[in-house]
């Protein structure tokens, strides 16, 4: 019996650069968060929640956000 299709998140992959210098790439971001007035900025908030996660599970605190810019550009 076939399934029935299910809704597709599209997402955008980010290369964030953080204040100590180190780099993380393809950082996943839902695409439905982007566009609108802020453009890309939206992203930011989305990594700094991410990153809060991680270092909750870490134990460690999360670094600052240098900048971010799409993967691949």
């Amino acid at each position: 019996m076939a399934r029935k299709p299910t809704a597709r998140t599209e997402y955008v992959f980010f290369d964030v650069v953080y204040e100590d210098g180190s780099q993380r790439s393809n950082r996943k971001v839902d695409a439905g968060l982007l566009g609108g007035l802020d453009g890309d900025e939206a992203a930011r908030g989305a990594i700094m929640e991410q990153d809060r996660a991680i270092a909750e599970k870490s134990g460690l605190p999360p670094l600052a956000i240098k900048s971010i810019r799409r993967s691949g550009k």
